[in-house]
């Protein structure tokens, strides 16, 4: 496996350690937002969960692209 490939590979998977903890903690902080612009409590918690299957959907999305490699 040539070095280029390898930091790829690196990158593509580094990248997606960060992408459900970041979707999740947008979700949050829109909820949040929202929460005290409506006066309301359970936005934050409905976002924080609309933000998790996202970051879900993506994260399935990402490690299931083809690469292009044979």
């Amino acid at each position: 496996m040539p070095k280029n490939d390898l930091m790829q590979q690196f990158g593509k998977y580094y990248s997606v350690a960060f992408l459900v903890p970041a979707a999740v903690l947008i979700g949050f902080v829109i909820g949040y937002f929202l929460d005290k612009l409506f006066g309301t409590g359970f936005l934050k918690i409905i976002f924080l969960f609309l933000g998790l299957a996202s970051g879900m959907i993506e994260l399935v999305r990402e490690l299931s692209k083809d690469d292009g490699r044979k």
